[in-house]
């Protein structure tokens, strides 16, 4: 309908269009953009999950799976059924409190965004160095010291324990090693108590060294059985190795299999060549 003066009405397309930040009119391509970059941020991120070593993968897809059940019944029925309770456990058959235990990183926050990145990058160095056999023989013997000494102290969730332990394991290995922390350069076996300090500066309360305490003495206890006693002149044994089947299951071949290959690898680069003798004719 025209106006006097010519003027036109506006229509009600022009009317309900949103506006930007600057009061302009937003573009139509601009919906189109913010689902594009919404769909990016997706796919990366399936892409990183994917890119995962399994094992590491299977726990952050655990840490997930709590947190969403603990966002779901609340901190007091969270604390009723994830928690650890050795009572439950032994005469109530419930036999997952312990991987709740040490999957639960509590309500998500930047806390636990940092918590379950540094659960990736270290279970993931783990995995890779010792091979996945391996890394199940760390997280089964981590869960049953973390599960005693844990119930002992009364602490219902072990999972930065058990990140602490990962990170004890690591720097046990180049202890020596130059490494950055925040704006410092220090030793790598100070990292454990580097992360340690951060998170009583953070609470504002000792007890939040208690975790971290727990995780370096079972990181400890593995670091010790696995690669100092079997070395001592009393005739230790490492009895944390992988058995067979699961080095079958993770990482493809058996430790048998694994000698046999390395034997004929050698005996191969034997035959290359006969040689001759120093000063002989050719």
């Amino acid at each position: 309908v025209e106006l006097r003066g010519g003027a036109k009405k506006r229509g009600k397309s022009s009317r309900n269009r949103k506006r930007t930040s600057t009061g302009s009119l937003k573009v139509r391509g601009d919906k189109d953009k913010e689902k594009e970059e919404d769909s990016g941020v997706v796919a990366e991120g399936l892409k990183m999950y994917k890119k995962m070593l399994p094992l590491t993968r299977v726990y952050i897809s655990a840490v997930v799976l709590f947190t969403t059940m603990g966002l779901v019944l609340g901190e007091e029925l969270t604390q009723q059924f994830l928690a650890l309770d050795p009572t439950r456990i032994l005469y109530g058959f419930e036999f997952w409190r312990p991987f709740s235990a040490a999957a639960f990183l509590g309500a998500p926050s930047i806390g636990w965004l940092m918590n379950g990145y540094y659960l990736v990058n270290y279970g993931s160095s783990l995995e890779r160095a010792y091979g996945g056999a391996q890394f199940v023989i760390f997280l089964l013997s981590q869960m049953a010291v973390l599960s005693i000494v844990s119930a002992l102290l009364g602490q219902p969730f072990y999972a930065n324990s058990m990140i602490t332990a990962m990170l004890y394991v690591l720097s046990r290995t180049m202890p020596k090693q130059k490494v950055k922390w925040l704006v410092m350069t220090v030793p790598y076996w100070f990292l454990p108590i580097g992360l340690m300090v951060a998170d009583i500066l953070q609470a504002g309360n000792a007890m939040a060294a208690i975790p971290h305490v727990i995780g370096m003495l079972s990181g400890h206890f593995y670091h010790f059985h696995k690669f100092i006693w079997p070395k001592m002149g009393s005739g230790g044994e490492d009895w944390l190795v992988a058995p067979d089947f699961l080095i079958r299951r993770f990482d493809g071949d058996s430790s048998s299999d694994k000698k046999a290959k390395i034997a004929a690898a050698l005996k191969k680069s034997r035959k290359r060549g006969k040689g001759r003798k120093l000063g002989g004719k050719k």
